[in-house]
Parts: C-alpha cells; structure tokens; sequence
C-alpha cells in the first residue's frame, strides 16, 4: 500500500522517515491542508496516516501516555459562539468525518480545534458539546481533505497532556510522540 504520513512537526514522524514516505506539514489547520494536497497532487497515496501528539478530554477516560486512533475527527471550534450556545455550521458544511484505518485498536472521538483549552471551563464546554476524547490542531482538516480526494485516512495520536488547566511540568510530549511513531511502526509491519 502506498501510504503518506503526515505529522505537523519533524519530531512526531522522525521515527518514520526510513520506513514510509512522510510529510512534515507545519502546525494548524491551514498548515495540514496545504501541504496535504500539495503531496496528493504529486503523488496520489492509497492511504494518508496522520501521526502526532494531542491532548485528553478529562473522563475521556485516557492518560498521559495512551495511544489512540480517530474514529472520527470532528471541527470542535468552527461555528458561531450565540448567547444561546454554539452553533455547528452543519447548514454549511460537513464538521465530521469517519476515519477508515485504525492504526492502534484503541479508538477514540477526535476533535480538531485551533485554539487549543487552557482553561478547565473550555475544555469541559468543548468536551460536552462534541462528545470528543481527544483534542489536537489538525485532524479534522486531513480528514476533510482525505475526504475530497477520496482516500481513507487514519490518524494516531500519543496522548503528551490533559487538556484544561495548563500544567505543563506533566506533560509528555517527547514521549507520547515517540509512543504514536512506535505504535505506527508495529502496524506498518503486519501484514495487509
């Protein structure tokens, strides 16, 4: 299978490079998008992995270190703040995607945002309204890409941080990035 990973920076896909063709697309939505369908273009892959670190909803029942695959991906901040609550652009757009390969057997809810919770407030708000587990920067624009060029995507993510309050003495980020790519290798070499 001729597969493409894609990762936001060089130290969640450096364990990779030798072993598939990977992309390292920069942080951010826009970021993901561009360099995706740059790559597509070029060359069309049977598969697109994206491979990273993220962050745990609180009750999602994940820890520090946990690795995970994508469900789904869902944009968890694009739409309308109201005095009456978020509004999706569901009207507008699709805002979830299912995912098609499940790198890791544990799978979760994704949900992509670009302004990552800081606060226990946000993240529970954010965790309430999309049901998601896990929180990162990029997922939902390669799945939306994904989606458009008609390739089944997956997405594996080292859980480096609880999201909310900011603590950032706990978090693992070397670690979780680490822990994905391993992860990945493993699922690279079973046969298909």
């Amino acid at each position: 299978m001729n597969l493409l990973v894609a990762a936001s920076t060089e130290l969640e896909c450096s364990l990779l490079k030798d072993r598939v063709r990977t992309v390292v697309t920069g942080v951010g939505q826009v970021n993901m998008a561009r360099a995706l369908t740059v790559e597509i273009e070029r060359q069309r892959p049977d598969g697109i992995l994206v491979v990273g670190i993220a962050g745990a909803y609180p009750g999602s029942g994940l820890a520090i270190g946990d690795v995970v695959s994508a469900e789904s991906e869902a944009f968890g901040d694009l739409g309308v703040e109201t005095p009456e609550g978020f509004l999706e652009l569901t009207e507008f757009l699709q805002t979830t995607y299912p995912l098609q390969l499940f790198p890791a057997p544990r799978r979760a809810r994704f949900v992509t945002v670009s302004t990552c919770t800081g606060t226990d407030e946000l993240s529970q708000r954010i965790q309430a309204r999309t049901q998601g587990a896990v929180e990162n920067m990029e997922g939902a624009a390669a799945a939306q890409v994904a989606a458009r060029y008609k390739i089944p995507m997956g997405e594996l993510r080292g859980i480096s941080n609880m999201t909310g309050q900011r603590d950032r003495a706990s978090w693992r980020i070397k670690d979780a990035a680490t822990a994905a790519q391993t992860s990945l290798q493993h699922w690279l070499e079973q046969p298909r």
